[in-house]
């Protein structure tokens, strides 16, 4: 690998600690970044964690029924095979 392209990655991976760093609050200062000449790739954007809405027990308990007859039929098809 190419000198050069080695320390842009490097100076990637610093900007990454750094950010995360300040995410968390411990440092305010702002190192300043590669230039966006470098030869390296782009890092890949985050994607949002999707939540789960809460089941009602009502729920619970009609998901727990579709799934023991979902798996009971299962049993009788593989039992047939």
């Amino acid at each position: 690998m190419a000198t050069e392209h080695i320390l842009s990655l490097l100076i990637i991976e610093r900007d990454k600690i750094n950010s995360a760093i300040a995410a968390l609050g411990g440092a305010t200062k702002h190192v300043s970044s590669p230039s966006k000449s470098s030869e390296a790739p782009a890092p890949a954007p985050v994607k949002a964690v999707r939540k789960r809405k809460a089941l009602t027990a009502a729920q619970k308990k009609a998901h727990s029924e579709r799934m023991k007859a979902f798996w009971a039929a299962r049993r009788k098809k593989a039992a047939k095979a």
